[in-house]
């Protein structure tokens, strides 16, 4: 039995070994977070301090020293926490065999001591994020699920297949070691342009950033509005074309949409140089004037997809500080124009990480796309990580053929000023919310200058571009708004087709947005399945009559057919 002074001393010293081993975490953490964002460790600030709530560390204390005993004095093997449904534990050989048994149950222990700790920290918001995040990157990498001898799901698919498994992963850690990323799907089994991004169209116009893709009509009749769409250029635009029965482009065609997709060049040295202007201006806006006209219209309907979507925003920041009114309306998919809340992807940003990446890239280079995807993959490292670690190297499985990871791998640079930037201007000083704070192409933004009709999407489980964060666009742009909230996350959110009739989306038809989303959302309703529907009845009422489809692409003689969709652009590898 304990006496009050041995407890207090226990207590003491467990506080002091905590302390010390969490300041040797946030040392390692740091330069962590910038090498997974592609930066440096060096030039690092000074640590912020950190204590932790007296009270709470008592109690984690003692349920450390109870669970610990329990663990050791159990006769046999022990039990892991039934309330465990993690899928990385889930085959009989974790309940079954001894020492994976007791290495889960171990490894359950420490994981509630982990997250105790780290929700015990005193500090700064930003801080105890990165503490969180760290945590979780350290916790996900030394699941006993990780390591051949205690993984009872590996070693006896090595005994059954009498060590072929073993040399099969030694066969595919070496593949992956010379391409330089961990497979997430077998890429063998796909191409673009054979079995991806295969609706059928043409480049109709090309320069150095981009080229523009026109799709031959599924409809007799088009609506004389064309249609742009900008997609993100941190990934190949076929997001929107994987299959046709995915593809939201080819679904646009279907809806009468005469449709134009942007698609960006893959850059290399020779854009090592290329600014946010260049992008907007002989790129963004570029494409909107060619659409137009191309399409012999007044005005083109536009959307943007992720930061297309941001890049589309500044695009129409500009037309309205010069008076034009070309575009008649615009889509924005999980789109961040105000980035007062940017989700886990805040854990890497502060001055002296945006200072560090304008050090070194700010005035030429590259941000590689493999350094990118890496840093997104860890954003989610059990699923995009680890889980391929286990299956690939330990199981010697090939992964299953799946088109969202074979494009997910197809990753795009960055022209270096171009990132650079952008981190700086909105993911650090948030400047595109602030009336003239920012001049692009000549002219000082105000959102709330941009009067046109938008349909908003966001969400609700997106990681990358929070719901909130989605939603706080309709505090800023000025004109008539509809809001849609879909369920799951920032892909399989959007590429909802609804001949598949999966997941609900929220609509709130009495045209409020109050400030907050939970707000809107008590006023909203739910619907079954996709919202591509509602989207598409919204754009038809903004796409002006309707006229017989062209028979050709582009519009003779300055625009013709130059290559068969997808394009040359689309296929360059980072």
């Amino acid at each position: 039995m304990h006496s009050d002074a041995d407890w207090q001393e226990s207590a003491r010293q467990f506080q002091a070994m905590v302390q010390d081993n969490w300041g040797r975490m946030l040392q390692a953490l740091q330069p962590m977070t910038s090498a997974q964002a592609g930066g440096s460790a060096s030039a690092q600030p000074p640590l912020p301090s950190i204590t932790f709530a007296p009270e709470r560390l008592a109690q984690l204390h003692q349920q450390y020293l109870e669970d610990a005993r329990n663990l050791w004095s159990q006769s046999g093997q022990p039990e892991p926490d039934a309330k465990s449904r993690d899928r990385r534990f889930a085959g009989q050989g974790w309940a079954s065999n001894p020492m994976a048994s007791f290495a889960l149950a171990l490894y359950q222990t420490n994981e509630r001591v982990l997250k105790g700790l780290a929700d015990a920290v005193q500090t700064d918001e930003k801080t105890r994020a990165r503490i969180h995040f760290g945590v979780d990157q350290w916790l996900a990498a030394m699941a006993p699920s990780n390591f051949l001898a205690l993984n009872p799901d590996a070693l006896e698919k090595a005994v059954q297949t009498r060590g072929a498994s073993l040399a099969k992963g030694v066969a595919n850690l070496l593949h992956d070691m010379r391409q330089g990323y961990i497979s997430m799907t077998d890429e063998s089994n796909f191409e673009v342009g054979r079995n991806v991004a295969t609706t059928e169209g043409a480049v109709v116009y090309e320069n150095e950033l981009f080229q523009l893709l026109e799709y031959k009509p599924l409809t007799d009749k088009v609506y004389e509005r064309p249609l742009l769409m900008v997609p993100p250029c941190i990934n190949k635009y076929y997001i929107m074309d994987l299959q046709p029965s995915n593809s939201l482009i080819r679904y646009a065609v279907s809806q009468g949409q005469r449709t134009f997709v942007v698609s960006w060049r893959n850059p290399d040295a020779s854009l090592a140089d290329k600014t946010w202007d260049d992008y907007i201006g002989a790129a963004v806006l570029d494409a909107i004037a060619v659409v137009q006209r191309i399409g012999g219209a007044k005005q083109i309907n536009a959307l943007g997809f992720c930061v297309g979507g941001t890049m589309l925003a500044n695009a129409l920041a500009v037309l309205a500080a010069r008076g034009d009114d070309t575009v008649a309306s615009a889509t924005f998919l999980t789109t961040l124009m105000d980035f007062t809340e940017t989700g886990v992807l805040d854990v890497f940003i502060d001055k002296a990480f945006v200072q560090l990446r304008e050090t070194q890239m700010g005035q030429g280079g590259l941000m590689k796309g493999q350094d990118m995807a890496a840093t997104f993959s860890f954003l989610r490292p059990n699923d995009l990580v680890w889980n391929y670690v286990v299956g690939n190297y330990l199981k010697g499985e090939t992964p299953p053929a799946f088109d969202l990871l074979y494009w997910n791998c197809d990753s795009t640079n960055l022209p270096g000023p171009f990132y650079a930037w952008y981190l700086r201007n909105f993911y650090l000083e948030n400047k595109l919310v602030q009336p003239g704070a920012l001049t692009v192409c000549g002219e000082k933004l105000d959102l709330g200058k941009v009067k046109l009709p938008v349909y908003l999407y966001g969400s609700r489980e997106d990681h990358i571009v929070p719901i909130d964060a989605a939603y706080a666009s309709t505090q800023v742009l000025a004109g008539k708004k509809r809001f849609v909230m879909g369920a799951s996350g920032h892909i399989a959110g959007v590429i909802n087709p609804p001949a598949a009739n999966k997941r609900s989306h929220w609509l709130r038809e009495d045209g409020k947005f109050p400030a907050a989303l939970q707000d809107w959302v008590d006023g909203a309703a739910e619907h079954p399945g996709s919202w591509w529907d509602d989207w598409a009845a919204w754009l038809a009422s903004h796409a002006g009559k309707q006229k017989t489809a062209p028979k050709d692409y582009g519009r003779a003689p300055q625009y013709q057919a130059i290559e068969p969709a997808p394009g040359r652009y689309v296929k360059q590898k980072s």
